[in-house]
């Protein structure tokens, strides 16, 4: 066996390898002995049929089986030993005018085409001054959170008149009305229907429940009130979808209830729903602990956004690269053979960006000694864990229920890959702030998703 490489250009190579019998003769005897004792050809017994018949039945599959696991074990050795940094996989090559044709003797002669990465050298250090913004929980943010705590653990309270600037919700029967305004024999009648005038779309219809008690009939059309709302109509007349085009009749709503809804107030039973019990007694207190909870979510905002920045600080800092393209694409093309080429051209540019930022990336996890290790990516996974309990509102969840919905979204094959490079992400933002130079500039919340838009 014998394997060369060429690397003229530095991006596009070219190995060839070329086989001898010896190299994958005893593999091929090997495998039909097997085939022999496992046979079961009529005429023969188990195990007793001639070599011969089973070379002229299996000798020609297990041949080229054998030849091209040789062939991929080496290709792929060569490359691992010569630290060959491949992109994508080898592609046999066209500058291979006839094919190896492995029903004859050997040897054989196999060429293939290896897209290499482009030689990238990146460091960074104290010499490289980079933005860091820091969002600070600012009394507006806060605000925010206290509405949003006092709505979650508000409830609705009964009321006798409705009152459109505090969202109102009714509950009532609702008839269809004839055309002479009577009830319609056989109509639509639905009992404890639930409406919440403030979300009628049409200002003629919403203004009709102005001012309205308990106990008043309000006539009015749905189909009117929700011009373009046929889920809406169907849900509060419980009709099907389709019933609701055709439908034009006007409906009585008979108020039986006024429920108004009530934030919770700003006292210690708020305090002591939102964190440990005991441990907030004023407002002061509240918002400090506020402000707290928010900072490992705002820092890690931060360091998104400072990826982002060193992303763009080191392809600036590489400049042009040399691709080899035209291999790249049919790799690309062999990957997405369903899309076809009109999409390797359309998505070509961006994938390249991406992986253009996965080498820069692969040289500063190196420089920096990044290792993940197993409680790295549970971190990780517990974090989103919070962030998703966080979004319902639930800032003080037990650790034992974080833990177990971490472990549920371990379960799942992709979401592992995701947190294996939210892992490697936070540590390497944490090192290269502890390696370049910041420079930091505060920010609220607010600015902050602006720059981020």
């Amino acid at each position: 066996m014998n394997i060369s490489f060429e690397n003229p250009d530095k991006v596009n190579g070219l190995l060839t390898i070329t086989v001898e019998e010896a190299d994958f003769q005893d593999s091929v005897e090997k495998t039909l002995k097997d085939y022999r004792k496992k046979a079961n050809i009529p005429g023969f017994r188990p195990g007793q049929a001639p070599m011969g018949l089973i070379k002229r039945q299996f000798g020609a599959s297990v041949r080229y089986d054998a030849v091209n696991k040789f062939v991929g074990e080496q290709l792929y050795k060569y490359i691992q030993e010569n630290n060959i940094q491949m992109l994508g996989e080898p592609m046999p090559s066209d500058k291979q005018e006839t094919p190896a044709d492995i029903e004859q003797p050997a040897p054989y002669t196999f060429v293939f085409d290896i897209a290499v990465a482009p030689e990238l050298n990146i460091t960074l250090d104290g010499r490289n001054k980079i933005d860091y913004y820091t969002i600070k929980a600012d009394d507006k943010l806060i605000n925010e959170q206290i509405e949003m705590y006092q709505g979650r653990a508000g409830k609705y309270e009964k009321a006798e008149v409705y009152d459109p600037a505090q969202n109102d919700l009714l509950k009532g029967d609702i008839r269809e009305l004839d055309a002479e305004g009577n009830t319609k024999e056989g109509g639509i009648t639905v009992e404890a229907a639930v409406l919440m005038p403030s979300y009628i779309k049409v200002e003629e219809q919403k203004n009709l429940f102005n001012d309205a008690k308990l106990g008043d009939i309000i006539t009015f059309n749905p189909r009117k009130a929700y011009p373009e709302g046929t889920a809406e109509v169907s849900s509060l007349l419980k009709i099907e979808k389709d019933a609701v085009e055709n439908l034009e009749s006007d409906f009585s709503f008979q108020i039986t209830e006024i429920q108004r809804f009530k934030k919770a107030d700003l006292n210690e039973e708020l305090f002591d729903q939102v964190f440990e019990k005991g441990t907030v007694k004023t407002e002061e207190e509240f918002r400090a602990k506020i402000a707290e909870s928010l900072q490992p979510q705002l820092e890690a905002n931060s360091d998104y956004k400072f990826m982002i920045d060193v992303r763009t600080y080191c392809e600036q800092k590489v400049g042009e690269i040399t691709w080899p393209d035209a291999l790249l694409k049919r790799i690309m093309l062999v990957n997405n053979k369903d899309k076809g080429e009109d999409f390797v051209e359309k998505n070509y540019a961006e994938s390249i960006k991406q992986l253009e930022w996965h080498l820069i990336k692969e040289q500063l996890v190196k420089a920096n000694d990044i290792k993940v290790e197993d409680a790295d990516i549970k971190n990780a996974a517990k974090e989103m864990a919070r962030m998703q309990f966080a979004q319902y509102g639930m800032s003080n969840v037990p650790e034992e229920y974080v833990d177990n919905y971490a472990n549920e979204l371990l379960k799942k094959r992709e979401a592992v890959d995701n947190f294996v490079e939210r892992a490697i992400d936070v540590k390497l933002a944490a090192a290269l702030k502890s390696t370049v130079s910041l420079n930091n500039k505060e920010v609220t919340l607010e600015e902050f998703n602006e720059m981020m838009k």
